[in-house]
């Protein structure tokens, strides 16, 4: 992995075996970023999607693990209220599966890059949001400070 910060954006280059969300969090824990929005494309090996079933209040998580056209990846970075970083990002893939084009998508707990991935991290300025646990859904939305 590697990076660089070009005006109030980082631009970050995941390599194979890297771990995108991971990493991320790690760049901004690194760089004092307390809350971002990031994007990015890529091809991946592995990923773990979840769907949040809110009867249960869980998640339900699947693994794909193959050549995954990093579609599109899209998420934020907040402090949570323990003032730890936490994550909500979301992501879209294309793979084959018998012959087929398939597509998967949904809330991502971890990707594994297969040969590059690259993402574009975008910081708040002037102002910082935060995540409030909501009991009512069973999750948490943006505290506005």
């Amino acid at each position: 992995m590697d990076y660089r910060e070009y005006g109030q954006t980082y631009y970050i280059r995941f390599d194979k075996g890297n771990e995108i969300i991971g990493g991320i969090l790690d760049i901004c824990r690194k760089e004092g970023i307390k809350s971002a929005i990031f994007s990015g494309i890529g091809g991946c090996s592995s990923a773990e999607i979840q769907t949040f079933i809110p009867e249960r209040g869980e998640f339900e998580t699947e693994i794909l693990s193959g050549m995954l056209e990093l579609v599109s990846l899209n998420g934020n970075v907040v402090t949570d209220e323990k003032s730890g970083l936490c994550h909500h990002t979301h992501a879209v893939f294309s793979y084959k599966k018998v012959g087929e084009h398939c597509i998967a998508a949904g809330h991502m707990k971890a990707i594994t890059v297969l040969y590059t991935a690259e993402i574009e991290l975008r910081p708040v300025v002037d102002g910082e949001i935060s995540k409030k646990f909501d009991p009512e859904t069973g999750t948490g939305f943006w505290d506005f400070k």
